[in-house]
């Protein structure tokens, strides 16, 4: 197994946040590169060493602070690239008083452009669950599935189907949707989990992310499953920030509501679902590693959810609850 080097450009004060939106996200064996402590080390009169190499100087004085990761050289990796972006899109909109750096990122080792289009060699249909069949827009099926096809092509956007988080929601979507539900889809990425649930007949959803590019790609994910914009509706904001588009949501009384994306935005989220959601309404999140299903499962209590079935999958666990009021 191939696998792909990431360095992400953080700021020193930036470090810690940031290292824990990745934990968050699955990512473990994060290399940490900070320029000052180096420097400090080399100002520090105390420190052991009476020698230090001309070239390690060199090659410490053009570090640049951030932080180095890995992911696997296939669709999977992919996705968890994108999961990580998509998750630092939601810190810079959160902790607007922190200087978090530029957060760009790099891919090492490969040109970013070939990535960027060979990962799709390994992305081919697929099931998940019981009715449900992933296709990528750029392959064919050999024979009909006795299942319901959903096309995809995620572009740059979280949403192909292969993460576990997303395999679960579908999963739970499944076992809970119902014919003629109304349907919100909080970080909604690719559209693949509305979209699910609309081809699983659904009446009508309604899709929101931070990222303005999820607007254009869900609405082509959709018309290309054929789904009408009529009864599918994309806006892009911080909903936990932005009253205006919490007010556009609020009221409107869900009989479901969708939220994969990490477990701190998912705790936040307990405060505001019940301005979305009808009583006995269904609230399914997803994206929460397996250390932080417990306080998870604590802002659920406290929001009047109550547990209606747990499903996990690797270090991964989606939590299906039933509001209650």
């Amino acid at each position: 197994m191939e696998w792909i080097e990431v360095f992400v450009s953080v700021s020193q004060m930036g470090l810690e946040p940031v290292a824990g939106v990745m934990y968050a996200c699955g990512l473990t064996g994060l290399m940490i590169h900070d320029a000052s402590e180096f420097q400090e080390f080399l100002e520090n009169p105390n420190r052991d060493w009476d020698y230090v190499a001309d070239e390690l100087v060199e090659e410490k004085s053009e570090l640049e602070t951030g932080i180095t990761f890995f992911v696997r050289d296939n669709v999977y990796g992919k996705e968890q690239l994108v999961q990580v972006q998509s998750a630092l899109k939601m810190l810079i909109a959160t902790e607007t008083e922190l200087d978090l750096g530029t957060l760009e990122t790099k891919i090492k080792n490969v040109a970013e452009e070939d990535w960027a289009n060979n990962w799709k060699k390994y992305f081919k249909p697929f099931p998940v669950g019981e009715k449900i069949m992933i296709r990528p827009s750029w392959e064919e099926l050999t024979a009909p599935p006795d299942k319901v096809v959903l096309k995809i092509d995620p572009g740059h956007i979280f949403g192909t189907g292969t993460h576990e988080t997303t395999q679960l929601c579908m999963e739970l979507i499944e076992e809970f949707v119902q014919k003629e539900d109304m349907v919100l889809d909080i970080g909604c990425g690719s559209g693949i989990l509305s979209i699910a649930a609309l081809l699983l007949e659904a009446k009508e959803a309604d899709a929101v992310d931070i990222d303005p590019n999820a607007i254009q790609i869900a609405y082509e994910n959709s018309d290309m499953n054929d789904i009408p914009r009529e009864t599918y509706h994309v806006k892009s904001g911080n909903i936990l920030e932005d009253e205006a588009l919490h007010q556009s949501y609020s009221g409107k009384k869900y009989d479901m509501v969708v939220a994969n994306i990490v477990a701190d935005i998912i705790i936040a989220l307990t405060k505001q679902v019940p301005d979305y959601i009808k009583d006995g309404g269904i609230f399914l999140c997803s994206g929460i590693i397996t250390e932080r299903k417990e306080d998870v499962l604590a802002g659920l209590a406290a929001g009047g959810f109550a547990v209606v079935d747990i499903k996990e999958k690797g270090n991964w666990v989606a939590i299906a609850t039933r509001y209650k009021g």
